[in-house]
């Protein structure tokens, strides 16, 4: 039955519509895995010497102190890029096939995923040196197997996570609370958590209390699964009662109107656009890191010109970068009519520039910080319509995930477009105005940077017509490839 499983599994990846797109990032990311994998290496081998030569302490106790952070950022991280347990069920459904056979291998899957054994590159290593510094062999061992039970606990949790409201909203509570209480010194986590992996040194039976939550999790994400593999429950599409806008004042607009009226009622009736554009206002104050001297690292143009990038793009990388994905229930139908690419982008493009406006004037208040953070702002504006609008079109021709506008299945919606692939056509969007303002801040001074920052993005308004011209001949030759990929489920 595995073999049969595997089998699939290869099947459905060389058969894909976009085969080729995903040889080349998986290569890709394969790179960037190693130089993970090579950092956590050298982490591993030498943070007991950098300890020891800073005099800080007992190495294994001043990693006990701050485990906790690294196990948080582990499962932040998880939540973020780790694919969740997805088989194609549907069709198995039909066959006198177990589903506890299918569910046991969709979670078996994440078990052997790089989010947990990439970890042994840190651990490794790190417990033979312990154990060479003369620490005792047996505690070491028990300390190393409770971090990795609390590894694959993380791996567990975050499927529940994403599946379960209440999990999600338990643990957004928890890291907000501690963050807080971290940041204005209410009380140290590190200190509460050091005490716990101290104990699974000092007491190596205790490393069977994390297996037993790794157990415990398994079940309970077995439990849900199975509790929703049907096909008029868990995986039935939500119905509602309908309603109807009219927003004829559009219509003066054309076929450029019907699209905007297309995307207004998509924004409000389903959760995964409504989430997107809520995300996407939070973004405003993401400045806070960077303009308030908070954080002193931050406290420079560098960092301020990447903040005003972010807090006037929250809609452009929420919602922008997902086109034509949001469109992928109904995009073989919009093909099949008389309609012009360059109309149903326009449409797109104009409804990041409106968002992009509102939310600068929403962001006034970085007045307050003084003139260089509001410029910072006011640049990253300017940029983010005259270049960042026009990348995000075009890097939406080559990410064919559809989206599941009706999915209710996670508290943030159904993360299934979000993926390495839009991470990385995420990537020039961030770097590319850092490497323009500082070209012009080394060769004439911070001023001068901003100029060039917004100048490149004023440029982008006087080449609008090239652009799209370029964009538009892009979406035609993907076309086919991108209606083929929206069919697969």
């Amino acid at each position: 039955m595995l073999r049969h499983f595997l089998g699939l599994q290869w099947k459905s990846f060389y058969r894909s519509a976009t085969f080729k797109t995903e040889i080349w990032f998986k290569i890709l990311m394969a790179f960037g895995a190693l130089y993970f994998a090579l950092s956590l290496l050298g982490l591993g081998f030498g943070v007991y010497f950098i300890i020891e030569e800073m005099g800080l302490g007992d190495p294994l106790r001043v990693v006990n102190r701050y485990m906790v952070y690294y196990l948080a950022v582990d499962l932040m991280f998880r939540y973020m890029m780790q694919k969740m347990p997805v088989t194609n069920i549907r069709p198995l459904l039909y066959l006198p096939m177990p589903k506890a056979r299918v569910v046991n291998f969709s979670l078996g899957k994440t078990v052997v995923s790089f989010f947990n054994w990439t970890h042994a590159f840190f651990l490794v290593p790190f417990s033979v040196i312990l154990i060479i510094k003369d620490y005792a062999p047996l505690q070491v061992i028990g300390w190393h197997l409770a971090i990795m039970a609390l590894i694959y606990a993380n791996n567990f949790l975050n499927v529940m996570i994403n599946n379960k409201n209440g999990f999600f909203y338990a643990f957004l509570a928890l890291m907000v609370l501690a963050g807080l209480s971290q940041y204005y010194g209410l009380w140290d986590i590190s200190l509460y958590g050091a005490p716990v992996f101290d104990l699974f040194y000092d007491s190596p039976w205790s490393a069977l209390v994390p297996w037993g939550l790794v157990v415990a999790l398994y079940f309970a994400s077995f439990r849900y699964f199975k509790g929703h593999m049907f096909l008029d429950g868990g995986l039935a599409g939500r119905t509602s009662e309908a309603s109807t806008e009219d927003l004829a004042w559009l219509d003066r607009f054309g076929n450029l109107g019907t699209f905007l009226k297309n995307d207004i009622k998509l924004i409000k009736r389903n959760k995964r656009s409504r989430t997107a554009v809520i995300m996407g206002f939070f973004f405003i104050f993401y400045g806070l890191l960077f303009f308030t001297g908070a954080i002193e690292a931050y406290d420079n143009a560098y960092w301020k010109i990447f903040a005003g990038i972010f807090v006037t793009g929250g809609f452009l990388f929420s919602f922008g970068q997902y086109v034509p994905s949001w469109d992928s229930s109904y995009y073989p139908l919009m093909m099949s009519q008389n309609i012009r690419y360059r109309e149903y982008l326009s449409s797109k493009w104009y409804l990041i520039v409106i968002a992009t406006v509102i939310t600068t004037i929403l962001s006034t208040f970085y007045l307050y910080f003084g003139w260089e953070a509001y410029a910072a702002v006011l640049v990253g504006a300017i940029y983010n319509v005259g270049v960042n609008s026009y990348l995000v079109l075009w890097g939406g021709a080559y990410v064919k995930t559809p989206i599941e506008l009706t999915s209710n299945k996670k508290a943030f919606g159904d993360k299934q477009a979000f993926n390495a692939k839009t991470l990385l056509l995420t990537l020039p969007k961030l770097l590319l105005p850092i490497m323009i303002y500082a070209l012009g801040d080394l060769l004439i001074g911070p001023w001068a940077g901003f100029g060039l920052v917004a100048g490149f993005g004023l440029l982008g308004f006087v080449f609008r017509e090239k652009a799209f011209k370029r964009i538009e001949e892009v979406y035609k030759k993907e076309k086919y490839k991108t209606l083929l990929a929206y069919k697969q489920k």
